[in-house]
């Protein structure tokens, strides 16, 4: 009897290590939601997301089971234009009233080798959600003056906004578009772990 109760502890106490998982947030002051997009086909605007949270749930050592949710506040976009960024918080873009948040649902990391991993999810704006992929850059993790473990990740993909209903669409006289379909992003994330 002992012996069995022992085996049950033992396979227990093992289950509850092996699914123990470590879960990461965003540190806001250390991390940034980068994106670009073509001006007049020649030029190129950049702006940022200011308020987003990202939280990483991981459980082995190699992120292979790893999850990750991205929440950004639409109206939170910064281009360094007080009248396109008004504009681009209207219906002709994101519509920030009716669509406060842009979501990003992780369903795979896949390790790449190098610290490299492709992090393929479900991407929301508006109210379309497409498959898209991150290519992700590992940076790895410290520990800071105060004890603290810090990781980063570096990630970045591209989209097609008209995919996503945010179909303004100005031409120029000379061909191309106004702003350009092809969005670039780049989000530079520091995590802590949540205590």
């Amino acid at each position: 009897m002992k012996k069995t109760s022992a085996l049950v502890f033992g396979l227990l106490f093992g289950l509850s290590l092996s699914t123990a998982q470590t879960i990461w947030k965003s540190d806001l002051s250390h991390s940034r939601v980068d994106f670009s997009v073509s001006h007049l086909v020649i030029a190129e605007v950049t702006g940022r997301f200011t308020q987003f949270d990202v939280t990483l749930q991981q459980g082995k050592d190699d992120f292979s089971d790893a999850k990750l949710e991205a929440t950004i506040k639409t109206a939170s976009i910064n281009t360094d234009n007080e009248g396109r960024d008004k504009h681009v918080r209207s219906d002709d873009f994101l519509n920030a009233e009716k669509f406060p948040e842009i979501k990003f649902q992780s369903t795979s990391f896949t390790n790449m080798g190098n610290n490299a991993y492709k992090i393929a999810g479900d991407l929301t704006i508006r109210d379309v959600t497409k498959p898209v992929v991150l290519e992700t850059k590992y940076n790895g993790s410290v520990t800071d003056s105060r004890g603290n473990v810090k990781s980063a990740f570096k990630a970045t993909t591209s989209i097609n906004r008209f995919d996503y209903g945010v179909k303004w669409n100005k031409a120029i006289e000379t061909g191309g578009l106004v702003a350009g379909d092809t969005i670039n992003v780049t989000l530079l994330v520091e995590l802590g772990i949540q205590k």
